[in-house]
């Protein structure tokens, strides 16, 4: 490249770079003072979006994409990926294609790790939930007060996940039905816990023997999960060991012998 190429694609990269981080400053401090902490937000606002969602919305409805209004995620994943290749195409041409493809992917796939990790920690905060609901349904609560009460005590996604089915059961839904859609959003470790509950309430159906039993599972299911994990550390530790304490080690005894055996041949 001519230095004046160089130039111009110097400017336009830091442009571009300025253009995008005007865009997404946060907003002052006297504002976000002023603003509500929380609050539904008005109906009459419209959603705030980017470039990188207009860009991506532009492209989709090019290239024929259904439905006419793109989705806002999927929308601002094909502007980011189209950007950053148009961004490294006149610098580097062949890493435009896979610059895409990697701003295309990165989202989902670290949505999809977010949801691996929250369908473990809420696994982990199974035991804990299921020990405060042999507590409270042994003291004599039935499953709404025993659930009301858990929910104030717990913390944690688990916790959560019931806090919003007694939200769903506040605005009027029954406590059977709400509970059925916790294993879709909380993971299939809750649906033990779930039918358990839902029996109890549709059936009648003894309720602590059932808890203590499933306390007794998830517990092992929890000891025998951190023995996997703890199996799994020295796999995970090979690389860090090969990648750095090898080469130091090879320095230290190898290198040494190696510069003398060089020496004593020049002699």
């Amino acid at each position: 490249m001519t230095p004046a190429v160089v130039a111009v694609v110097a400017a336009g990269w830091a442009a571009a770079v300025v253009g995008l981080g005007w865009s997404f400053r946060p907003a002052p401090r006297r504002v976000r003072a002023l603003a509500p902490s929380r609050g539904p937000t008005p109906q009459s606002a419209p959603p705030r979006t980017g470039p990188l969602e207009q860009l991506g919305a532009f492209i989709l409805r090019r290239v024929g994409a259904r439905p006419a209004v793109p989705d806002p995620v999927v929308a601002r994943r094909a502007g980011a990926a189209a950007a950053l290749g148009l961004a490294f195409l006149p610098v580097v041409p062949a890493a435009a294609l896979p610059a895409a493809v990697v701003a295309w992917a990165l989202p989902a796939v670290r949505d999809r790790r977010a949801g691996r990790r929250r369908v473990a920690a809420i696994a982990a905060d199974l035991p804990d939930v299921v020990d405060l609901l042999v507590l409270a349904v042994g003291s004599g609560l039935t499953v709404h007060l025993a659930l009301a009460r858990v929910t104030a005590r717990a913390s944690g996604p688990l916790a959560d996940e019931l806090d919003r089915v007694m939200a769903e059961v506040a605005l009027g839904r029954r406590l059977s039905d709400a509970l059925d859609g916790l294993p879709a959003r909380a993971g299939e470790a809750t649906r033990p816990l779930v039918g358990a509950l839902v029996a109890s309430e549709r059936y009648g159906a003894p309720l602590v023997a059932g808890l203590e039993r499933l306390s007794d599972e998830v517990r092992r299911d929890r000891r025998r999960r951190a023995e996997e994990a703890a199996r799994k550390v020295p796999v995970k530790l090979l690389f860090p060991l090969v990648a750095c304490t090898l080469p130091a080690f090879g320095l230290l005894t190898v290198a040494p012998l190696v510069a003398s055996a060089v020496r004593s041949l020049r002699l």
